[in-house]
Order: C-alpha cells, then structure tokens, then sequence
C-alpha cells in the first residue's frame, strides 16, 4: 500500500483574514489531506526550520520536505481540493504568477505591520 504524505499548512492563527480562509478550507479539503498548524501554538524553527517572523508574515506549506510560500504555498493547498484545481492552473501561468506574486507580498507586509502580535515579534528580536 503507497502511503501519502500530508501537507502541512502553517498559518497565523491571531489573524482574522488568515483563520476565516483556513477554516474555509478545512471544510472544503479532503478529510485526513492536510495537517493546519498555528504557528502561534508551535514552535515553527525548531519544528520546522522555519523563522516565526517568516511564517508570520507568509503562508507556508511543506509538502514532501519542499518548503512553498505565498503565492506557491496557496497553489499547492487549491491542487489538493477538488473545486480549486483550475485556479492553482490559473495562477501559475506566467503573467497571472508574477501579478499574484506581486500583489501577494504587498499585501502580506501590509497585513504583518497592521497586527499587533507581529509588532511585539519585531521588537522583541530588535
């Protein structure tokens, strides 16, 4: 029997934005597919090898030991859910990709500056 990894998701649970998408997709995944994981409840660098301030600040997946994040990291959870499939498609051609990308990272440091937990994080490793 081939066994299937799981995809990891680390998310920043203290947002609002980010919790409501993620249990959106919990509900929507397939059962069993994908472990979420609450950075703000893991110690993700010793877990994962994963700064908390990165993972704060972007979406992570790790599937198969390959580390995605942003735009790539949201590709790969709509490939593994059955009505998202066509857009992780659309958004990895190539003008869509780097618009994706672009307005992505705009938004992710928009939203780290906005919360609070995040500014705590910055002044304490200052």
């Amino acid at each position: 029997m081939l066994k299937t990894m799981k995809i990891t998701v680390l998310f920043d649970g203290k947002c609002g934005i980010c919790s409501k998408e993620i249990s959106f997709y919990k509900k929507i995944s397939p059962s069993g597919h994908f472990i979420w994981q609450d950075v703000n409840s893991i110690d993700s660098k010793k877990k994962y090898n994963i700064e908390l301030y990165a993972a704060l600040k972007h979406l992570h997946v790790i599937d198969n030991d390959k580390v995605l994040i942003g735009v790539d990291a949201f590709a790969r959870i709509w490939k593994n859910i059955k009505y998202f499939k066509f857009l992780s498609f659309l958004i990895q051609l190539p003008v869509i990709y780097s618009l994706a990308k672009y307005f992505y990272n705009i938004f992710a440091e928009y939203r780290f500056k906005r919360l609070k937990h995040c500014q705590i994080l910055i002044k304490e490793t200052e």
